[in-house]
């Protein structure tokens, strides 16, 4: 009995197959999507730390400048995705590495708000590429039976940089200025890269430290995958095929609408904390922390499940649903602010969850070729949604009351919820 066979029932026990890739291939991955996370979010620290101040800039400039950002994220998207498929996605964040170090402590020399703005737009095209070509370089290395998990743990980037940017950033502020803290996260991206030159490897063909026999269960696995794709008359075999297929496009919309109630969150969820609380930021500050340990939890939790089952939608669904009950209830009890704080905990349970189940169906979609691109377009039209959700936040709040703001994020989530109950069988098969 041929116990490198996937079909043999040994691996869905774990047996006897080696696990070395998950403590080789996961931390440089995670290490470099915590970094690129950090150099994009940390202008809303140096804003109120004395940027705003010092460039005269005001709230819609500041709005603008953290925007356009996602504007310059779309360039690179397809790119980035098909330069993974075909093995060069180490030199890609290699390279993206550099070019993050250098608009970075550009950004800390600006003296001009023209300057901030230029500099965003180019932040967001060097970073456009990263997550299509993580999420490849993921499939690379993880059969479908393990890839929820293993793309949950990249994906583990966004609570850990949120947890980690926060006090960083404030002591550098409080210790030197804001123009440090764009210094620093430069230096930063360029000491990562004697970790990731030696550590990062694109695919099992290529890495020496790999067992044979750990290698040819991920290749074998992989291998019938690629075959089982072949033989589906819905796959796309081109980037031509993949813009007409049907699913894909949903995939794009359900993505764009999870990115609002995502980034909506995010960004309003330290001025939510305040006006619930009446607190100083210190206060808040903490208060932020343990949503973003849900979302850690979430992730976990939903991953395993939707790999144990074999189910992709429906670990999409719940979350998603249960993101935006969690949003409508945190308004609904905000009289009582145990009763709402513990809602928006639970908005960070669901906060991320869907996500690793949510990037391991392309691949079920596309042929290896093309997995990359459609990555790259889901991503690059779907997170224009973390530029529309915030923003519609502010300006419901401005014409209506916060709550309505936070509405409109429950009511994006629903919808994405509700169109992944529409998602073809074989995105599970």
């Amino acid at each position: 009995m041929n116990i490198l066979n996937p079909a043999n029932p040994a691996y869905d026990a774990g047996e006897a197959i080696p696990r070395r890739r998950w403590l080789r291939v996961i931390p440089p991955l995670l290490m470099a999507c915590i970094i690129s996370y950090m150099d994009r979010v940390n202008i809303a620290f140096a804003m109120p730390g004395g940027m705003n101040a010092d460039l005269g800039i005001g709230a819609s400039m500041a709005g603008l400048a953290g925007g356009i950002f996602f504007f310059g994220y779309l360039f690179l998207q397809i790119p980035g995705g098909r330069l993974a498929a075909r093995g060069s996605g180490k030199k890609f964040i290699a390279w993206s590495l550099v070019s993050w170090a250098a608009l970075s402590a550009l950004t800390g020399l600006v003296t001009e708000t023209w300057q901030l703005l230029t500099l965003r737009f180019l932040l967001g095209v060097a970073e456009g590429g990263m997550l299509p070509v993580v999420l490849t370089m993921v499939s690379n290395w993880f059969p479908d039976r393990e890839r929820g998990r293993a793309n949950a743990m990249v994906i583990m980037f966004v609570p850990l940089a949120g947890m980690i940017t926060a006090p960083l950033s404030g002591f550098i502020l409080a210790t030197y200025d804001w123009r440090h803290l764009f210094f620093a996260a430069g230096g930063l991206s360029l000491l990562f890269l004697l970790i990731w030159l030696p550590f990062a490897d694109d695919s099992p063909e290529k890495a020496r430290w790999l067992s044979p026999r750990e290698k040819a269960y991920i290749l074998d696995a992989l291998r019938q995958e690629r075959e089982s794709a072949s033989s589906n008359s819905h796959t796309a075999a081109s980037f031509g095929a993949l813009l007409r297929n049907e699913t894909v496009w949903r995939l794009v919309l359900i993505n764009f609408c999870y990115q609002v109630g995502i980034y909506g969150y995010t960004l309003w969820l330290p001025t939510l904390l305040k006006n619930l609380t009446h607190g100083g930021m210190a206060q808040v500050g903490m208060l932020a922390i343990l949503p973003y340990v849900g979302t850690m939890l979430g992730m976990s939790a939903t991953s395993y499940l939707s790999d144990r089952t074999g189910k992709r939608r429906l670990f999409i669904v719940l979350p998603l649903l249960g993101f935006a009950a969690c949003l409508f209830l945190s308004v609904r009890f905000q009289a009582t602010m145990m009763v709402s704080y513990a809602f928006l905990i639970g908005c960070g349970f669901f906060l991320q969850a869907a996500a690793g189940v949510f990037w391991a169906i392309p691949p079920k979609l596309c042929s290896v070729e093309t997995a990359g691109s459609a990555r790259g377009l889901i991503n690059a039209l779907g997170n224009l949604g973390g530029f529309c959700g915030p923003y519609a936040v502010g300006v419901l709040t401005q014409h209506f009351s916060s709550a309505v703001g936070v509405y409109s994020l429950a009511g994006a989530l629903a919808v994405a919820g509700l169109l992944t109950m529409t998602l073809p069988a074989r995105c599970e098969q």
